[in-house]
């Protein structure tokens, strides 16, 4: 059988198999060839240069596992970090990836000049850090995602990362609490830290404190009680925040998908509310720390309606909130 146009006759097969149809110049040299190979492999399209010696084997646009192991291989050894080892670890489909260049992670010690298409990433202790046996290599799922979790623009952006990456079930918040301890000068640790305990114990404290720090306080809102003891035909329940006048706003801080039951629970909660002549409303992480100026301005309109006569402040220059 004769190989498909654009295929290399002379590249060591194994190697353009698992490297995806990528291969180094280093890897040509051990198999035998020389640069004058090399060379006319080139002249005659069946290998195409993508970095500095290394090459693909079809003249087309390469696709991005084909970029990946590319970068890889320029820079070996190496791995996909950031960005591009979750992508790797999830396979193609969403939508949110910044696919435009290649991340990859090489020891502290190098000193690598990536070539356009590819961001080098220096790192300590990298080869206990990586799956060296996957197709690229590349960092461990929770290193990876902490790793971009540390470098987000926001603290919600943050919690998007690994909100989706304990749903996607690759890990668990307390695989990610371990790596995150043996980071002890990461940024924003403290509230990584404790977002991810929240998570791992089913609870929303995190979020309390940021709707009195973010949301109530800083807007000039009345003080409510606190985890305000009520009975209702679904039984004893907690009320997050309870305002005179019967405004109740309950803080969902899950970040996974509810079961039946657990939804069914909240239902019940909120209908009692709605029995006792009270509105109850239910925030999460968004509401927040997103966009929390405008939280503040919804509310304080529910509380208004109910007969407070307070005006909410604005937190500052740029608040949305108005007098």
């Amino acid at each position: 059988m004769r190989p498909p146009p654009g295929r290399s006759t002379i590249a060591p097969v194994d190697e353009l198999t698992r490297q995806a149809g990528v291969i180094a110049r280093a890897q040509l040299l051990e198999a035998g060839h020389d640069d004058a190979a090399i060379r006319r492999m080139v002249r005659r399209r069946e290998l195409t240069r993508i970095h500095p010696g290394v090459y693909v084997d079809h003249t087309g646009p390469p696709t991005w596992l084909q970029r990946a192991w590319a970068a890889v291989l320029y820079a070996a050894p190496g791995a996909l970090c950031g960005e591009s080892a979750l992508r790797a670890a999830e396979g193609p489909g969403r939508r949110d990836r910044d696919e435009s260049v290649i991340h990859v992670a090489v020891e502290r010690g190098r000193r690598v000049v990536a070539p356009d298409g590819i961001v080098a990433h220096r790192m300590q202790h990298l080869h206990d850090r990586v799956l060296w046996n996957t197709s690229p290599p590349r960092l461990r799922y929770e290193e990876a995602a902490l790793d971009v979790a540390i470098d987000a623009d926001s603290d919600f952006a943050a919690l998007g990362i690994l909100a989706a990456a304990v749903q996607s079930r690759r890990t668990t918040a307390t695989r990610l609490l371990v790596g995150l301890e043996a980071r002890p000068y990461a940024g924003r640790r403290r509230w990584l830290h404790d977002v991810l305990v929240d998570v791992a114990e089913g609870t929303c404290s995190v979020l309390e404190h940021g709707y009195l720090t973010r949301v109530e306080r800083p807007h000039g809102l009345p003080r409510p009680r606190r985890q305000q003891v009520a009975a209702g035909a679904s039984g004893r329940v907690y009320r997050d925040v309870e305002y005179d006048g019967g405004l109740i706003v309950e803080l969902d801080g899950r970040l996974f998908h509810d079961s039946a039951r657990q939804r069914d629970r909240d239902f019940d909660r909120d209908l009692d509310a709605a029995v006792d002549g009270r509105a109850s409303i239910r925030l999460s992480w968004g509401q927040v720390f997103d966009r929390a100026c405008a939280t503040a301005s919804k509310v304080a309109t529910l509380l208004q309606r109910r007969g407070w006569r307070g005006q909410p402040k604005p937190c500052g220059p740029s608040c949305t909130v108005s007098r």
